[in-house]
Formats: C-alpha cells, sequence, structure tokens
C-alpha cells in the first residue's frame, strides 16, 4: 500500500499508478508461452533455424553478408566479407580513399540505383543531396525545438513522421516519388539529428542552442561534424573517419531487424515515412543499434578495474571475470566480441581498427587504442582456449571508441548510425515495392486452450 506522494504527484496519479501496478501482474502471468511449445511446434524463433542461421524469407541484390559456408547442415567459419550490390566493401574503401575522396555519397548512389556513378553522375547526385539538407520551412521550429526529447532516436522517428505533413504527394507509392523521398530523408538525417541533439542539450542540459545550416557543398560526414559542434571546427582525419563508419554502416543485408522492418511494412503499401520511421524504431533498440554504448560501458569498467593496460595477464584474468559473470554487468558477454553471421573476421571492424589507429595517433590515444586491440587479441583467444569457437570483433568493438575520439557524445552514436542505415533501408523500400506485391504476413500457432465466457456474477 502507497503511504506517501512524491513531490508533484496526485492522490489521484498514485491511486492510477496503484491500479496500473496491479494489471501489469496480471498482463503478464495471462501473456507468457510455455517454452516446451516452441520445441513441440518446431517454431524458427527469432526468424532462425536450429543450426543458428537465418530462415529464408526473401532475396535481394542489395547487399550480403558472409562470415562462414553451411556443409552438410553445419556451419564451417570462413573470413568475413560484406558486398554492397555485388561489390567488396573492402575494395570499394580502398578505391575511395586511395583517390582521397569520401565515400558515403557514392555508396548511397550505389545502393539506390544499382551501379556505380560515373563522376558527372555522382557530382549530379551530390548536388541534390546538398540542396535537399535544409528542412523545410517552419520545421525547425515547429517540429524540433517546440517539442524536444531526451532521446535523439525518438526526436528523429518523430521528425521522420512530421516530414509527411510537408511533402505535397507523400503517398504516392511509384518508384519515382519514392525515390525522392529517399534521396530527401538521406540528405536530411543528418539535419535531423543533428538539431535533435542540439535542442535535447538546451532544453534537457541547459546548454547553449547552437543551430547551425546544413552547407551544402560538404558531404555528408562533414555536415554531421560540422552542425554539431559549436564552433565547427574538424580536422580531416576526423571526417574521413566519420565517412569511413558511415560507409561501412550503410548496409547490412535484408536480413537484420531494422531492414527486415522496412521490407515488412513497405509490403503494406503504406507511405516512405512511415516505413523508414518503423526502421528508425527498430535500431533504437540496444540489442541492434546500441550495442556500441555497451562496449563502452564495459571498457570503462576495464579501465577502472585493470590498472596496468599493457599487463596482457591482467587483462586475460579481467576479461575472464566477465565471461563467468563475476565482473562488470555479469551477463557473461564481452560486448563487441562475436557476431550472428561473421565467424573469423567482421570486414567492418577491420576498416575502422585501421582508421582508429590513424586517429588515436592524432588525439594521442595510442595507449588507448593498443588497450582495445589487446583485449580483442585476447578475447578472441580465450574463447578459442575455453569454449573451442571461432570468434572475431564486431564493428560495435571500435565504433564507440572512434566516436569517442571524435568527441561525439554518446546520445548521437545510434542517430548516427541511422544517417548511415538510411541508404540502405531506402534502397531495401524500393526493391520491395519493384519486385514483391504480396504483403508480408508470417504464421503465428495458437496454443491457448479454448474457454467459456463467464458471466459477470461467475467470474
Amino acid at each position: 500500500m502507497i503511504t506517501s506522494l512524491n513531490e508533484g504527484t496526485s492522490k489521484d496519479e498514485v491511486f492510477i499508478e496503484s491500479i496500473l501496478s496491479d494489471l501489469s501482474k496480471i498482463a503478464e502471468k495471462n501473456n507468457v508461452i510455455n517454452p516446451e511449445f516452441y520445441k513441440k511446434y518446431d517454431v524458427k524463433r527469432g526468424l532462425r533455424n536450429e543450426n543458428g542461421t537465418g530462415v529464408l524469407v526473401g532475396l535481394t541484390e542489395i547487399g550480403n553478408v558472409h562470415g562462414y559456408i553451411i556443409e552438410d547442415g553445419e556451419r564451417i567459419p570462413d573470413k568475413g566479407k560484406l558486398t554492397y550490390r555485388g561489390i567488396d566493401i573492402e575494395a570499394m574503401v580502398d578505391g575511395f580513399q586511395k583517390e582521397s575522396r569520401f565515400g558515403y555519397e557514392e555508396v548511397c548512389y550505389l545502393l539506390l540505383f544499382g551501379e556505380l556513378p560515373d563522376k558527372s553522375k555522382l557530382e549530379e547526385f551530390k548536388y541534390i543531396l546538398g540542396e535537399y539538407r535544409y528542412l523545410p520551412d517552419g520545421f525547425t521550429e515547429d517540429m524540433i525545438l517546440k517539442f524536444p526529447s531526451n532521446n535523439i532516436m525518438n526526436k528523429l522517428q518523430r521528425s521522420i513522421l512530421g516530414a509527411y505533413s510537408f511533402d505535397s504527394n507523400p503517398d504516392d507509392t511509384s518508384i519515382k516519388n519514392i525515390l525522392r523521398q529517399s534521396v530527401e530523408l538521406i540528405a536530411r538525417f543528418p539535419t535531423m539529428i543533428a538539431y535533435g541533439y542540439q535542442a535535447k542539450a538546451h532544453y534537457y542540459n541547459h546548454q547553449s542552442l547552437f543551430i547551425h545550416s546544413p552547407r551544402p557543398e560538404l558531404g555528408t560526414a562533414e555536415n554531421i561534424l560540422h552542425m554539431i559542434r559549436p564552433d565547427n571546427y574538424y580536422s580531416k582525419t576526423e571526417a574521413e573517419t566519420l565517412d569511413l563508419a558511415l560507409v561501412i554502416h550503410a548496409e547490412h543485408g535484408g536480413g537484420n531487424n531494422s531492414a527486415f522492418a522496412t521490407h515488412v511494412v513497405s509490403s503494406t503499401g503504406t507511405d516512405t515515412y512511415s516505413a523508414i520511421a518503423a526502421a528508425v524504431g527498430s535500431l533504437k533498440g540496444p540489442k541492434h543499434g546500441g550495442a556500441n554504448i555497451k562496449v563502452m560501458e564495459m571498457m570503462k569498467d576495464i579501465k577502472a578495474n585493470v590498472k596496468d593496460w599493457e599487463s596482457l595477464s591482467d587483462i586475460k584474468e579481467y576479461l575472464i571475470k566477465i565471461l563467468s559473470r563475476k565482473a562488470f554487468d555479469r551477463t557473461g558477454l564481452i560486448y563487441g566480441i562475436g557476431h550472428a553471421i561473421y565467424t573469423l573476421s567482421d570486414p567492418r571492424a577491420v576498416l575502422l581498427k585501421k582508421k582508429a589507429l590513424e586517429l588515436a595517433e592524432e588525439k594521442g590515444r595510442l595507449e588507448e587504442f593498443n588497450l582495445y586491440k589487446n583485449i580483442e587479441d585476447i578475447s578472441v583467444a580465450i574463447f578459442r582456449e575455453i569454449r573451442n569457437t571461432p570468434i572475431a570483433a564486431n564493428v560495435d568493438f571500435y565504433s564507440g571508441f572512434v566516436y569517442d575520439m571524435l568527441n561525439i557524445p554518446c546520445e548521437l552514436y545510434t542517430p548516427i548510425f541511422a544517417a548511415s542505415r538510411v541508404a540502405g533501408w531506402c534502397a531495401h523500400r524500393i526493391e520491395q515495392v519493384a519486385s514483391e506485391p504480396r504483403i508480408i504476413r508470417p504464421a503465428y500457432r495458437n496454443v491457448k486452450d479454448r474457454e467459456e465466457y463467464l458471466p459477470m456474477k461467475k467470474r
């Protein structure tokens, strides 16, 4: 029984809270499925086969994630490969970096149109993105500043849905119109998240409000750094590093949760804004888009408990404690190590690690980089030694460290992921609408026994 009220809380609110608390216990009790039923009815939980592979539910030409080979129904570990429209991501990154170019806009073009642009087409595409980066008149004031949110992903989702009202032709699902909406969203995501962050910093954290206009001549990575920093300044290495992070997060096959959400919602025939907002809602979940934040929390704990960062034995001893559920959050997980598909290597982590070293040298944080590298190496060795399991660092292991070196606030980690992945989502939406007219509708088996309706006096 509640005997006291919090300041500003009415008796009615306390009474309602008490009722809801009781009802939640009833709801939880009556919504737990008997776990034995999943095996009895051969349910593909999480759309996974028994060997851990994903259930095949569709076809795509946009991206492919390779991490193992199937032989006689068993998974055989293999070097990780990620391709965009059939092009190896490592070859693509090597290509634009050798030419001292930013790559994200080229990746967006490739994902949307299915082919690499020549120089003139890329310049035209970058020009269109530059012109679309500005938000519609009144949008910043009415949709963002008047209704700030403590969570930037929530603010981004609301901004996407709000953009529907500023579109003169929002419900047209022709490929031409979806493409126009897609390019606008790709261009405006950085502005939406930057302004959403500035509103949050001002209204929730009582900091000065900085609203910098995007610069159409700058690329996506440069505009993000330009708009989130009070002085607009960033170094060449910083911009190149963020551009690489955007490139490697832009797409990851049709089976990841947010891409699948895009396919599911798009299959209903709904508008682009609803489909992309659903994808953002999926990415917001910590099991999908927020993994690098858990890595950062774990690293903070390791730094506090391992006094000698150069001692491999001390690091190994503490990592074993984490695996044994005796340290950190006691889940037994070393965050950033392992992946659902990649086994021997994650190509995104390989690429980002290389750039992280370059940035660490510029920032004077080599000691910290070496700690990450040692944790990666020791974790891989521990899993082979204790569990006989091949495992590798995934992209989240280094991405949080990179964002921290870029002085990007933690609450922007997942929104920046979204600003990158929106290109992949839009490509999947176009592919779904163009290729598959059927609505996606999987089956759920009802396992509830029949019951009779009881009159009120008999309940």
